[in-house]
Parts: structure tokens; C-alpha cells; sequence
């Protein structure tokens, strides 16, 4: 019986994949048309083309305005958003598989707003001791300090359960979010600074900011997948994992500390962009199921596909530049309260 059932399952997650891949690509294309110079999507390919072949007859009789336009200035911003959303995405499902906890996002253990709070002490203090990357770097690490913390304030006996984990995230949040907001009342003029990183923006990325987060989250994304056979046998409860030979331990550790650090890179990047870990893992289940070894590949290229989706619109459709932390929160919010209640509906229905 198995052995009719997983080739067709197999199937299936191949074309979901093939799927959300030719959809990432021709969302990358259309994106890269969009904007105040408007462009045809097969002029925006030819130029993609010659960038990567270095031909010169490809882009002739394009405006040659255009390749600065697409290979410089949008698609740096472009793939910095695809990355980011397939980070946060990825964060999302591990943490939600350590956890055991559904509403579990890249946030819950207070990662965001210890990048805030590192983001927000350079823009008060103006430290440019590493010039465009100042932000992000404070931002980085404070992150990757409160991760720091909140694994020393949940560890007990050598242990680190779940429970404790999300006790210490929700201190480390609060403690975090009071003191943004102290900087925020000291900052005065500046404040309005601080407001809008903490909203979250792709604006004038380079391919330096590409080249970082595809490093990490690359990274990161193999770490996860290599793990995600043991996180769904994690799912079963540390002594039933313990019992099929799983370090039940060890691994909530090495994943939490990818997951967060996959985090802390997107948002010094980014700034604070909400409901992407949260939401995406939510819809990827009904189509892929719980298993985490076809869930991560799935979230991240959804993932990838809300954020760049978000940004296209922040950029090119609306009147003026809208943060894109509110409008994934505008998005998100909604989505979330329905799934949210359907979920509820049928937990209940079903006893």
C-alpha cells in the first residue's frame, strides 16, 4: 500500500514545487518590468540574459537605460525581498516544529525586537563605524544577544524545553519593546527615523545585501532540511524522540540557533517585516501537509513569492512608498484571523 501511495506523494510535491518555482521566476520578471520606467517582460529577460552572458547583441534596441535600471537598481531589491521571505518563511516552520506551538513565529523568542533594539541604538547615537552597514550589523547583534539570552534564561539542568523557551522569548520581548520605546521618547526629532526601519523597508539594496542574505539563509535553509526528517519525529514529544534515537536536546538547540540566526540576518537587512513566519507555514500545510521535509522547501519559495509580491506593490502600484512591515501586517492579520477561526472550527467539530 505504502509503496503506491509515496511515489504519487512524491509527485505531487514535485509539481508543487515546480509550481511555486515557475511562479517565483515569472514574479522576479514581471517585478523587474514594473515601476516608473515600465518595460515588457521579454525586454526585461534579454537584459537579464546579457547581464549574466555578458552579450552585447541581446540588449540592443533597448533603452539603454533600461539594464542600470533593471540589473542595478531593481533587482538587487528584488532578490533581497525573495531571500528575506524565503528566510522568514523557513524560520517560521522550524520554529513552529521546535516549539510544538502553531502561532510560533521568527518572533516569538524576541529575535525581532532585539534587532530593533540594536537598529535603533545606531540610528539614536548615529554610529557609522561600518557606514551603510552600521544599522544592520547593531541590528545583528542585537539579535543574536538576545538569542543569547533567552537560551540562558530557558536552560535548566543542561536542558532546554519548549515551555521555557517561549516563558524566556516573551521576557526578553518585553523587555526589549520597553526600552525601543524609551529611545524612542529620548530620540525627539529623530524618532521618525527609528519609526520607519522598525517598519520594515527594501529600499536602495545592493547586490552587497543579496550576496549576505543568500549566504545565510542558503546556509541556514540546508542546516534545516538536513534536520527536518528528526524535527518531525521531535513532534512526537521529546520521549518518544529520545526513544527512536533522536537528541532531542541537542537538536532543539542547533535548530533554534539556525532558525534565529537566519532571522537576525533578514531583519538587519529588511527591518521588522511581520506575519510572513507566521502565516506561510499556516497555508503551506493544507497543500503539502505537516511533514517538514517537503514544508520548508515550500514555505520558502512561498515565502519568497508574499514578500517580493509585497514589495512590487509598496513599489511600483501605489501612490507613494508604504512601509512594507505594515503592509504585510495589513495582509497577514486578516489571513491569519481566518485561518485562525476555521482551524478552531474544526479542532472543535472534530473533538
Amino acid at each position: 500500500m505504502n509503496d503506491v501511495e509515496v511515489p504519487g506523494y512524491s509527485r505531487r510535491f514535485g509539481a508543487q514545487i515546480a509550481v511555486l518555482s515557475s511562479g517565483l521566476i515569472a514574479a522576479v520578471i514581471f517585478s523587474s518590468g514594473m515601476g516608473f520606467i515600465k518595460a515588457p517582460w521579454v525586454d526585461v529577460v534579454r537584459v537579464m540574459i546579457a547581464g549574466m552572458t555578458g552579450s552585447e547583441e541581446l540588449p540592443r534596441g533597448i533603452d539603454k537605460v533600461l539594464p542600470y535600471v533593471v540589473l542595478d537598481v531593481r533587482l538587487p531589491r528584488i532578490l533581497t525581498s525573495v531571500i528575506v521571505g524565503a528566510g522568514l518563511a523557513m524560520a517560521g516552520v522550524v520554529f513552529q516544529g521546535i516549539l510544538l506551538n502553531p502561532l510560533a513565529d521568527p518572533y516569538t523568542l524576541g529575535i525581532s525586537a532585539g534587532a530593533a533594539f540594536g537598529a535603533s541604538v545606531a540610528l539614536l547615537f548615529n554610529i557609522t563605524l561600518m557606514g551603510l552597514y552600521s544599522v544592520p550589523l547593531f541590528a545583528f547583534l542585537g539579535a543574536v544577544g538576545t538569542l543569547a539570552a533567552v537560551v540562558f534564561l530557558s536552560a535548566q539542568g543542561g536542558d532546554v524545553s519548549s515551555n521555557s523557551l517561549i516563558l524566556s522569548g516573551i521576557i526578553a520581548a518585553a523587555i526589549l519593546s520597553a526600552a525601543i520605546s524609551f529611545l524612542k521618547y529620548i530620540a525627539d526629532e529623530h524618532v521618525s527615523v527609528i519609526i520607519f526601519w522598525l517598519m520594515g523597508s527594501f529600499a536602495s539594496k545592493n547586490w552587497s545585501d543579496v550576496l549576505m542574505t543568500l549566504i545565510f539563509v542558503t546556509g541556514g535553509g540546508l542546516v534545516c532540511l538536513f534536520y527536518a526528517g528528526d524535527l518531525n519525529i521531535l513532534s512526537l514529544g521529546d520521549r518518544s524522540a529520545v526513544s527512536l534515537g533522536v537528541k532531542a536536546n541537542r537538536l532543539r538547540v542547533t535548530l533554534l540557533i539556525t532558525a534565529s540566526l537566519m532571522t537576525a540576518v533578514c531583519v538587519s537587512v529588511s527591518g521588522i517585516i511581520g506575519f510572513v513566519g507566521l502565516i506561510i507555514p499556516h497555508l503551506l500545510r493544507f497543500f503539502t501537509g505537516a511533514d517538514n521535509r517537503r514544508l520548508l522547501p515550500c514555505s520558502a519559495l512561498a515565502g519568497a513569492i508574499l514578500l517580493l509580491a509585497a514589495d512590487t506593490v509598496t513599489r511600483a502600484l501605489l501612490p507613494s512608498e508604504v512601509p512594507i512591515g505594515v503592509l504585510t501586517a495589513m495582509i497577514g492579520g486578516p489571513i491569519f484571523c481566518y485561518i485562525f477561526k476555521k482551524r478552531y472550527q474544526f479542532t472543535a467539530q472534530n473533538g
